[in-house]
C-alpha cells in the first residue's frame, strides 16, 4: 500500500562518493566540525523515539565521517533532552542556537517542534527532518523547515481508506491532548468527511501520561469497528490493554509517531493485530536500497543500533541532509543560506532508492506511506 506523489522526472543517487564527501566546504562555524543541534526526548515515556532516531542518524554520520566527512569535516549531532515537553524544547533551542550550531536536526514531536519554531525562525536557522507530520509545520510555508517524512494527513488518509475499503466505517479516535493529537484527529476527520462520515467518538490522554481510564470508558461503549490512536507508545499500549480488558473486540490503528518497535516492546503478546502506518521503508526487508545500506551500516559498526522504523528514519534523514550538503558545494562556501539553496536544488531524486522532492516552493520531500502490523512475538510485519 505504497503511495508516492512524485510526478516529474527523477534521477537516482546512491550511497557513493557523491554522497559521502569529496567536496570543499567552508562552514559558517569557521573551522572544524559541522555541528547539528537536536532537542528530543531522551528520558520519559517517549524516550525511545528520541534515542532510536538519534542512533540511526549517528550511525549514518559515523560512516560518513569515516570516509572523510563533508569536505574533510566531520558531522556531529549535539543533543539536549527535552523529555517531550515544549517549554524544555524551547529553552534547549535557544541554547543550541546560542552555541552556534549550524542547523537544527531531528526534533521529536509536534508540540516541541512548534515551541521551537518561532525561535529558529527569528534566528534564521534551518530546521531539518523533524519527527512529526503535523500540518502546522508545513502550512504556511516556512523556508527554514525541511521535511523528510510524509504528513499525518497522508497517513490518516491511508488508514481511513483501508478501514472503509474493509467495510469498517464506525471509526473512533483516541488522541493526545496537544498539537500532535489534534493534528492526527484533524487528519482522520478530514479523510472521513470526504467520505461523508465522521468519528463515532473521540477521547483524549494527556501528553506523557498513561491514564487512559476515562478514554476507555468513553470509546468502548460507542462500539466502534476500529480506534485510530494518535499518541505515543506508552499511552497507546496502556489504552490497547485497557480497551481489550473492557471487551473491545475491534482493531487498533496508529500513525507512525507512536514508535513501532517501542509499541511492540510495550505490548508484547498483546500487540498481535495492532496496525501502524509507516513513512519510511521497512527496516527489515533488504529488497530496498536504503534498507540494505542501513543494515550494512549496522553490521559494520552499529552494535548499539536496533533495526527499527525510528532508527531507520534517523538514518534516512541524515542521508538526505548529506545530499543537501553536497548540493550546497556549488556556492564554494557552506552557510545556512547555501544549505537551504542546496536542499531546494535537489529537485526530484531517488536517494538510495527513496524518492524525495524538494523545490523553492515545497520542502515536503515524501508522500510515502505503507501499513505494518504487530505480531504476538514482538515483531513487525509489512
Amino acid at each position: 500500500m505504497n503511495r508516492n506523489g512524485l510526478g516529474r522526472r527523477q534521477f537516482s543517487v546512491g550511497l557513493g562518493a557523491a554522497a559521502l564527501g569529496g567536496f570543499h566546504v567552508a562552514n559558517a562555524q569557521s573551522e572544524g566540525k559541522i555541528v547539528l543541534g537536536q532537542s528530543a526526548a531522551f528520558t520519559g515515556p517517549a524516550a525511545q523515539l528520541g534515542v532510536q532516531f538519534n542512533l540511526g542518524a549517528k550511525l549514518f554520520f559515523d560512516q560518513l565521517n569515516a570516509q572523510g566527512g563533508v569536505g574533510k569535516r566531520s558531522v556531529e549531532i549535539r543533543t539536549m533532552d527535552d523529555g517531550y515537553e515544549p517549554d524544555r524544547c524551547a529553552e534547549n533551542t535557544r541554547k543550541l542556537i546560542a552555541d552556534d550550531v549550524f542547523a537544527l536536526f531531528g526534533y521529536i514531536g509536534t508540540p516541541t517542534s512548534l515551541a521551537a519554531m518561532p525561535i529558529f525562525t527569528k534566528e534564521r536557522v534551518p530546521f531539518f527532518g523533524p519527527f512529526t507530520g503535523a500540518e502546522a509545520l508545513r502550512q504556511p510555508f516556512n523556508r527554514l523547515i525541511f521535511h523528510v517524512r510524509a504528513s499525518y494527513f497522508d497517513e490518516t488518509a491511508l488508514i481511513v481508506r483501508q478501514l472503509t475499503n474493509l467495510g469498517l466505517k464506525k471509526i473512533a479516535v483516541f488522541y493526545q491532548n496537544d498539537a500532535y493529537g489534534k493534528a492526527g484527529l484533524d487528519g482522520v476527520t478530514k479523510a472521513l468527511t470526504e467520505l461523508k462520515l465522521a468519528p463515532v467518538a473521540t477521547a483524549t490522554v494527556e501528553r506523557n501520561s498513561t491514564d487512559v481510564k476515562a478514554a476507555v470508558e468513553k470509546l468502548v461503549p460507542a462500539m466502534p469497528d476500529a480506534i485510530v490512536q494518535i499518541t505515543a507508545y506508552a499511552s497507546a499500549a496502556a489504552f490497547v490493554r485497557a480497551a481489550r480488558k473492557a471487551s473491545f473486540g475491534g482493531t487498533f490503528y496508529n500513525v507512525s509517531f507512536v514508535g513501532t518497535q517501542a509499541l511492540a516492546d510495550e505490548l508484547g503478546k498483546d500487540g498481535a493485530g495492532v496496525v501502524v502506518s509507516q513513512v519510511v521503508p521497512s527496516p527489515y526487508q533488504p529488497s530496498r536500497q536504503i534498507t540494505r545500506e542501513f543494515l550494512e551500516a549496522i553490521k559494520k559498526g552499529g552494535d548499539k543500533v536496533q533495526a527499527n522504523y525510528s532508527s531507520m528514519e534517523g538514518f534516512l534523514a541524515a542521508r538526505v541532509l548529506t545530499e543537501g550538503l553536497r548540493q550546497a558545494q556549488g556556492s564554494g562556501k557552506l552557510t545556512r543560506d547555501s544549505l537551504i539553496t542546496g536542499l531546494e536544488s535537489i529537485g526530484n531524486q531517488v536517494i538510495s532508492g527513496f524518492p524525495v522532492s524538494y523545490s523553492a516552493t515545497s520542502h515536503a520531500a515524501s508522500k510515502f506511506v505503507e501499513m505494518s502490523m504487530l505480531t504476538g512475538d514482538g515483531r513487525v510485519r509489512t
